[in-house]
């Protein structure tokens, strides 16, 4: 969105009066990234739990002020929270794989859909070497886009040390990357 205060503040105003509009833009600002964050650490269903955010948010905003800073970090917070709910739920029961009747839309290009699934396979794998914290804090800041010290907000962490944490992560996925040969 990156309206100034006073946009955002009329925005956040007619949200909370129920304007559709409003909705509308807080949507269209926060879905993409929401779900990208959610997705990079691996929520079961991460458009199911990024409208469950959505509407805590719809449900709590009339509680929200403060200015469009403040806001994306009470989203991501909600976020955050909510995934720790998801891998908790998900953890306490078995994993199931449903039966697939649809098999999708036959053609395509087969070698670009391989090389994208073994470029994401192997950058998951390599996400796998750093902490779950490096992973918030790098899912946060690139997927995300907050800033050092909404992260901070969202983790529970002061920005100096999130700032340790995106330095030791990106450090190490260097050194993953110069020995597999990780191709990004």
């Amino acid at each position: 969105m990156a309206l100034g205060d006073e946009a955002f503040a009329s925005v956040l105003d007619a949200a909370k009066s129920g304007a559709e509009w409003a909705w509308s833009s807080l949507y269209r600002e926060y879905w993409g990234p929401l779900v990208g964050y959610l997705r990079s650490r691996g929520a079961a269903e991460p458009e199911d739990t990024a409208s469950e955010v959505l509407l805590k948010i719809a449900r709590n905003v009339h509680t929200f002020g403060g200015n469009e800073s403040s806001f994306r970090s009470w989203v991501f917070v909600i976020a955050h929270r909510s995934l720790i709910d998801d891998h908790r739920r998900s953890s306490r029961r078995p994993e199931t794989t449903e039966w697939r009747t649809d098999i999708g839309d036959a053609g395509g290009d087969v070698e670009e859909e391989a090389m994208d699934h073994l470029a994401t396979a192997e950058l998951l794998e390599a996400l796998q070497s750093l902490t779950e914290t490096q992973r918030d804090v790098l899912a946060l800041r690139l997927v995300a886009g907050l800033t050092v010290d909404q992260v901070a907000e969202v983790v529970g962490k002061r920005p100096g040390a999130v700032k340790a944490l995106q330095r030791r992560a990106l450090a190490s996925l260097q050194k993953v990357i110069d020995v597999s040969g990780v191709t990004l």
